[in-house]
């Protein structure tokens, strides 16, 4: 009979290898096993999401439209300190640069780079480009006989700060600021300011979008978990219909029942609570945007709220009132807290993607109801700023990631409940 009392390094399997190894060994097989299971997801993750966010990160703080295209300018402005005033060597070194760049067709390129931290610069770089060609010593009288402009020390400080291809720049132009002679962070002109406000609207609008499908989801989500399986299915149909629908049909469904002379409105007049001349103006503004984006995510927060529901016994809240508790407390302080990861999951889906939509606000926004989506789809398609859209895109992921880690805090990822 084997001794119980032997150590348990002394055991051995069938093949004569000590258990603890062998035991050792199963598990990294198991590890490898699992990690190679994962291994595609984890692939896909990595070349669809953490890349181009890396790329996205780069492109907001990496601009070479200047520096590629004006070597000997750039060269001067890393070989003398700030501040200082250019001599000779800097108007030679700026106008055999604006010769070549002229000759290489990029001087485009480099008067864009420019006037994005100097608007109205870009005609003035490709206007003494195509003089450039007949420059001669001295290159300072030969530059400023071409624009006088080009004596303007706030011109040559914005030079030397886009001189270098990494800058933050463009973070501080999305957060409504920029730098001065000195190279100090100051506050744009309050004419200029667009992108705080855009955001804070952005936040509000996403907030009372969700507080709105939290409101009408809740007791359609209470009535899917109290009602009998077989009409609570014919709801459950209704409630994902939507998901059957295109995106682009739904927001122009909305644009035929919201206009002034769409179906709401003569509704309202053939019902006469409002008069003809006074038909209310429901598209086209923010009430436009909170109505047919409500209407999109409400399935977003049903369907969390539901599965959350669906398991809590209905006998918990008759105990209650059997207690002596009202139909209000009985809600309150039993059925409530139990709702509350699904009202914290359904809340957090909800708000991120309204913050990130894109299409209805576009369609059915107007000048008054677009996002923060919708400024950095004009630097991408129109402005070609994509350096600005990068910095206000990583913003909002910024933002979006603060608020995920505040929920983490306050309420915990794993209280939440999608299904």
């Amino acid at each position: 009979m084997a001794d119980i009392s032997a150590p348990a390094a002394a055991l051995t399997t069938s093949d004569g290898r000590p258990l603890r190894a062998a035991l050792a060994s199963a598990q990294q097989r198991a590890k490898r096993r699992a990690f190679l299971l994962v291994l595609p997801l984890l692939a896909f993750i990595v070349i669809t999401f953490i890349v181009p966010i890396g790329q996205l990160m780069h492109q907001a703080i990496y601009n070479p439209g200047f520096s590629d295209n004006m070597p000997r300018l750039t060269q001067w402005f890393a070989d003398t300190p700030p501040g200082t005033a250019p001599d000779e060597a800097a108007w030679e070194a700026l106008a055999l640069d604006l010769r070549d760049a002229s000759e290489a067709k990029t001087i485009g390129t480099v008067g864009t780079r420019v006037n994005y931290d100097l608007s109205g610069t870009r005609s003035l770089f490709t206007s003494t480009a195509r003089k450039a060609a007949r420059f001669e010593p001295p290159y300072r009288e030969a530059v400023l006989a071409a624009d006088d402009k080009w004596a303007d020390p706030v011109l040559w400080s914005t030079m030397r700060q886009v001189s270098d291809a990494y800058s933050l720049n463009f973070f501080l132009a999305a957060l409504d600021m920029t730098r001065d002679v000195e190279g100090r962070v100051v506050a744009m002109p309050e004419d200029r300011q667009i992108y705080v406000s855009l955001f804070l609207k952005t936040f509000l609008l996403a907030g009372l979008i969700t507080l709105t499908c939290l409101v009408l989801g809740f007791p359609v989500a209470h009535l899917l978990a109290t009602l009998p399986m077989r009409w609570s299915n014919l709801l459950m149909i209704l409630v994902l219909l939507p998901f059957w629908t295109s995106l682009l049909v739904r927001t122009t469904s909305w644009m035929v029942l919201l206009q002034q002379q769409g179906v709401v409105n003569n509704t309202l007049v053939a019902a006469g609570v409002v008069a003809e001349e006074g038909r209310l103006e429901l598209i086209y503004n923010q009430i436009g945007t909170i109505i047919a984006m409500t209407h999109i995510l409400l399935p977003f927060m049903i369907l969390p709220l539901y599965s959350v529901m669906r398991p809590i016994p209905p006998s918990y809240v008759r105990a209650a009132r059997s207690l002596g508790a009202t139909s209000w407390t009985a809600f309150r302080r039993v059925y409530l807290p139990q709702t509350l990861p699904g009202v914290g999951a359904g809340a957090l889906l909800v708000f991120i993607l309204a913050v990130g939509y894109y299409i209805t606000p576009a369609l059915v926004g107007g000048a008054s109801g677009q996002l923060i989506s919708n400024l950095i789809a004009f630097h991408m398609q129109d402005s070609l700023n994509w350096s600005l859209a990068a910095a206000l895109a990583g913003l909002l992921l910024g933002a979006v990631l603060l608020l995920y880690w505040v929920y983490d805090r306050l309420v915990g990822i794993d209280n939440m409940k999608l299904g």
